[in-house]
């Protein structure tokens, strides 16, 4: 049971969080901290916190938990803000996409006292944002992984791990530096391509005929260009070196795939695109399995 939780940024991932909490029955009082006041009255007006604090100070009185769910280059202010208040049993972690840039911030911060900061990052989202976009299955089934620190206790890493597994999260654990390449490829190129895609489109002059036939295809590739500009600028910049080593793989992919659509080499595409369709399916099916509710036997009639 956690007595006190304080979700700093109670939108789309803080505020699923906090929901999900609530519904568990493992939270006490929900307290939120953020930036904006009309989205801070709106969690409160929507019940997914408790109260909105009106200091990091008072937010930080007794706190078991605290989740900081915000963009992370924001992640060092934030920190440098808890600090002062920050008591000797509270443990800290975050949600955020990078996790090397995160801890780094952590180290320069907290420095002695990083033992209480406890990286972590939720797989899941939408493409919505703000409290109104909170939802309280958002982890159910999905991943959350840690990155836990040398410094970190075991009561604390579970403690943060009991958290997300109330949420209906599934625990996984990697080091910062294995989670920012794994995301680079998976996550953060797949973002950088859509904004890209649909940047590309909107700027030709005839955009509004494009947007007017483009249908579920488009719709489906696209989708996740409509997150928060800000949050994913700052994962972008912050995985940068990764994210470039991902970006020049593709560039090279692009180049290869141009020059057997140039020369007319159906065959080379075909195995491409057939390539794809096969660990795509097997992608998919590993999802269904694991995902899969467990079988019961039937009782007899």
């Amino acid at each position: 049971m956690l007595n006190r939780v304080v979700i700093v940024g109670v939108g789309l991932i803080g505020g699923s969080f906090a929901r999900a909490l609530r519904h568990a029955g493992v939270a006490g009082a929900l307290v939120g901290v953020g930036r904006s006041p009309e989205a801070m009255a709106r969690a409160l007006e929507l019940g997914i916190v408790d109260q909105v604090a009106a200091s990091v100070q008072e937010a930080m009185a007794g706190a078991d938990l605290v989740l900081i769910a915000a963009p992370v280059a924001q992640t060092a202010a934030i920190l440098a803000s808890l600090l002062p208040y920050l008591e000797a049993g509270t443990v800290v972690t975050d949600a955020g996409s990078t996790k090397s840039d995160v801890v780094a911030a952590a180290r320069a911060v907290l420095g002695e006292r990083v033992g209480q900061f406890v990286p972590g990052h939720p797989i899941a989202g939408r493409e919505t944002n703000g409290p109104d976009a909170a939802i309280v299955d958002l982890y159910h089934g999905k991943k959350t992984v840690l990155t836990p620190l040398p410094e970190n206790s075991p009561a604390d890493v579970e403690r943060v791990a009991a958290a997300w597994r109330a949420c209906g999260a599934i625990i996984h654990t990697l080091s910062p530096q294995e989670h920012d390449t794994v995301f680079a490829s998976v996550s953060h190129l797949p973002h950088l391509l859509a904004y890209a895609l649909v940047d590309d489109i909107a700027r030709k002059p005839h955009a509004g005929l494009l947007f007017q036939y483009a249908a579920s295809g488009f719709r489906d590739f696209t989708r996740i260009a409509g997150s928060s500009p800000e949050m994913w600028r700052d994962i972008s910049l912050a995985n940068q070196p990764a994210l470039l080593g991902e970006l020049d793989a593709y560039l090279a992919q692009l180049t290869a795939i141009r020059a057997m659509l140039a020369n007319g080499d159906g065959a080379a595409l075909e195995a491409v695109y057939a390539n794809a369709q096969r660990a795509r399916c097997r992608w998919i099916e590993a999802i269904e399995t694991a995902e899969a509710p467990p079988a019961h036997d039937k009782s007899p009639e």
